[in-house]
């Protein structure tokens, strides 16, 4: 269930949810009105529009997306838009609540993008277990056709249910035809993509809002947000709060007041996760005053990425958390480049020994030039990810492992896991 943070100006890309259900095309109509037409807004003037808005990805890569459309309209042949919403952080929502309540809104953005790089086909791609996503897109796509709303051709792709499935070029793989694995880059899919053409992936999300500044404009899109970074975000927000869900934020609301929109939280907590599993362990310690906006939390070494938030209670253990996600991602490699298969591997291993209480006396030395090593040295950035999760841990709760490591599991190693995600493999060996 989404929730919203009540403030001005909010909420805008929920602002048409309809308790649960997909929103039909009528009832988004009322909301938001039509899209302007191509005689209205030409492809020229959009670009312009999304360039002055300031818009970037809200995928977890904030790249400026008028710039990737830029580069995909010059780019050499024929152009294809892909709308990812394989969202593949399991603690990450926001991304199948458009996909299955608001897909209108989504397919505003794909038809507008499309219009922006000169693309006459879209697909819309989803994680395959996402049925509701699939069902209101299907039925959202009917009632377009009915009413002769788009001029792109639309097709559906659903995804693997894989960590990796997201990743842009993991992605173009799977539509492809191939497996969810990324390649080397360059070529870059704004170059050569689908079907070796040019292709736009865009989150849905950055979609959505490129609906909005159609509609609203540049301006209107900037009163929100800070000058670096503009407009709203949808964030999840999990663990010890009383209202868990998704909500619609200011870009650098305080992380406070996210809290308090979501009816305070739940109890004392151990520390905060910001922005998923490739993201940062900070101590709870005037975690309220943290600002969701990247440029506030890169002074503390962080970044919002995919918008995923976890509060963790102290009841639970921190150390096992971090364990259990370890070995998920180092279950989850693409499976293709040596320093990551083995280097994840390892880290997700020797931490296990430590939360055990068998641990070697390198253990901790081991871990910190692992984590310092292994960023870089795969095909895409599932090892940087998985080092910068460990190595936020290990700063932030040292105390803790320090215990485990002569001690053994605690009490809380034992309390249902608050970060949650496919049941993975056993321990690496």
């Amino acid at each position: 269930m989404a929730t919203l943070v009540t403030q001005v100006g909010l909420p805008r890309l929920l602002s048409a949810l309809a308790g649960g259900e997909m929103v039909d095309l009528g009832r988004h109509l009322d909301s938001h009105g039509v899209l302007p037409s191509s005689t209205q807004l030409d492809a020229g003037s959009l670009l312009d529009q999304v360039d002055r808005s300031g818009l970037r990805g809200r995928g977890g890569a904030a790249f400026p997306t008028a710039t990737k459309l830029r580069a995909v309209r010059g780019a050499r042949g024929p152009a294809i838009v892909v709308a990812n919403g394989c969202e593949s952080e399991p603690i990450s929502a926001k991304d199948a609540l458009l996909l299955s309540e608001l897909p209108h809104l989504v397919l505003d953005g794909v038809e507008l993008a499309a219009r922006a790089v000169g693309a006459a086909e879209a697909i819309v791609a989803f994680e395959a277990p996402n049925g509701a996503a699939r069902e209101s897109l299907e039925i959202a796509l009917s009632e377009r056709r009915a009413e002769r709303v788009d001029s792109t051709r639309f097709s559906l792709f659903a995804a693997q249910e894989r960590f990796l499935s997201g990743q842009e070029t993991a992605l173009v793989s799977q539509i492809n035809g191939g497996p969810p694995k990324p390649t080397f880059v360059p070529p870059r899919p704004t170059d050569r993509g689908v079907g070796r053409r040019p292709t736009l992936i865009s989150n849905v999300e950055t979609l959505a809002n490129l609906a909005l500044i159609a509609r609203y404009g540049a301006a209107w899109f900037r009163e929100l947000g800070t000058d670096a970074e503009t407009g709203s975000r949808l964030v999840t927000l999990a663990g010890a709060v009383e209202q868990p869900g998704v909500y619609e934020i200011e870009c650098g609301t305080a992380l406070g007041a996210l809290f308090a929109a979501a009816g305070g939280l739940s109890g004392e907590l151990a520390g905060v996760l910001v922005g998923g599993y490739f993201g940062s362990w900070l101590p709870a310690l005037g975690a309220g005053a943290l600002e969701l906006s990247n440029e506030a939390l890169g002074r503390h070494g962080a970044a919002l990425g995919c918008g995923a938030i976890v509060a963790l209670p102290a009841r639970s253990c921190s150390v096992a958390e971090t364990v259990r996600v370890a070995i998920y991602l180092a279950t989850e490699t693409a499976g293709q480049c040596g320093p990551c298969v083995h280097g994840t591997a390892a880290i997700a291993r020797t931490l296990h020994g430590i939360a055990e209480g068998k641990g070697s006396a390198t253990a901790f030395g081991d871990l910190e030039r692992w984590v310092a090593e292994l960023p870089g040295r795969g095909a895409c950035h599932h090892p940087n990810g998985l080092a910068h999760f460990v190595s936020t841990a290990l700063r932030t709760f040292k105390s803790q492992f320090a215990d485990h490591a002569r001690h053994g599991p605690c009490d809380g190693c034992a309390a249902a896991p608050i970060l949650t995600f496919p049941q993975p493999d056993p321990v690496p060996r």
